[in-house]
């Protein structure tokens, strides 16, 4: 099965960092976003990969690709551990690109891997500003729930009321402890609209007549063309209860977390930063 890895917004709510970088090469940790979701996509079995990109977005590919002078610079200094890390990159997976040539939506960006898909019964869509984390990886599981029913299922996770309206949130029927039938979709409704708390959280497993409802899908929500919308045209959808952790790297104060968290996992450095962040803490009570 192929992966498709939407990255070619804009990452207006990060300006000005993102003027000149993608939002998916900020780095949470020690690793810019994407590796994570291309990382997830090759636990998953993946190793053929499309990226679909934009303008500004040529580092996402140099990442991806070898770095002859830096590995010849890394050898000769005997840094064998960096130079180990740094060429894994570059054989993580068969990885491909194509840009969105205009801001039109997930939608449009979805249908941009049209032809790299064709000939696929089903694909998987990873979004470039969301990491997951679990024991089975999640596209695992969406892989192996659509093994075993036969039809698209996406993940979901419970949010907050209050935060709906920041997510694409289905209607559910229970099938199992962690599995529903998704009766509607709806992008972004007001909390009061809302059919339900469980929100689209950014990975799917699509049946490849997905396209021809992308094509056939008006604009909706902000004038784009929302995956969402097309998303209801499916004559069966599944959506899978996520047991694990999601980080939303779509905004600065998550991203932020994210990056704190993650590099708490670091046992080289924890207590070090655990130290410092009591000590901020003391002084900020100490001038209140």
């Amino acid at each position: 099965m192929k992966a498709v890895i939407p990255a070619a917004g804009l990452g207006t709510r990060f300006l000005p960092v993102t003027k000149a970088q993608p939002k998916e090469m900020l780095p949470v940790y020690d690793k810019p976003t994407i590796q994570y979701v291309v990382e997830e996509a090759v636990a998953s079995g993946i190793d053929d990969i499309l990226i679909v990109t934009g303008k500004g977005k040529r580092s996402i590919e140099d990442h991806f690709d070898r770095s002859f002078e830096l590995e010849y610079f890394l050898k000769k200094n005997g840094k064998r551990d960096f130079l180990k890390e740094v060429e894994a990159i570059s054989e993580l997976a068969d990885i491909y690109y194509v840009r969105q040539k205009e801001q039109r939506g997930l939608g449009d960006a979805i249908y941009c891997a049209k032809k790299h898909i064709d000939g696929e019964d089903a694909f998987t869509v990873l979004l470039g500003d969301t990491i997951t984390s679990s024991k089975i990886p999640c596209i695992r599981k969406l892989i192996d729930i659509y093994n075993e029913y036969g039809s698209s299922v996406i993940a979901v996770e419970e949010v907050p009321m209050e935060k709906v309206e920041r997510y694409g949130v289905i209607n559910p029927k229970p099938i199992t402890r962690n599995l529903y039938l998704v009766e509607d979709l709806v992008e972004k409704p007001p909390a009061d609209e809302a059919p339900s708390n469980l929100a689209i959280i950014g990975r799917y497993l699509l049946e490849s007549e997905i396209f021809d409802h992308i094509k056939d899908t008006p604009p909706g929500v902000g004038g784009e063309i929302q995956l969402t919308d097309a998303m209801r045209r499916l004559d069966r959808i599944y959506g899978y209860l996520f047991d694990g952790k999601t980080y939303d790297i779509g905004n600065k104060v998550d991203w932020l977390k994210s990056s704190i968290e993650f590099a708490l996992w670091d046992e080289s450095i924890r207590e070090e930063l655990i130290d410092y962040i009591k000590g901020l803490l003391e002084e900020w009570h100490e001038e209140e």
